[in-house]
């Protein structure tokens, strides 16, 4: 038998569900990004080199 209380009963879910709808909302900033890099690079080479070669590079100063 059909029963008013037990139609409202199955609805009543199904119609608090329908209620609730996702709402996924994207916006851009209203300033720009600004990414402040401040980078130091320090670097040091040392080259060790022969005596014979040393002695070369110093006699002919005018090779390099």
């Amino acid at each position: 038998m059909f029963s008013p209380v037990r139609a409202l009963t199955g609805l009543l879910p199904l119609l608090l569900l329908a209620g609730c709808v996702p709402r996924i909302e994207l916006a851009t900033p209203s300033q720009p990004i600004t990414i402040n890099m401040n980078v130091k690079i320090e670097h040091e080479i040392h080259i060790k080199v022969d005596k014979d070669v040393e002695d070369l590079l110093k006699s002919q100063s005018d090779l390099f």
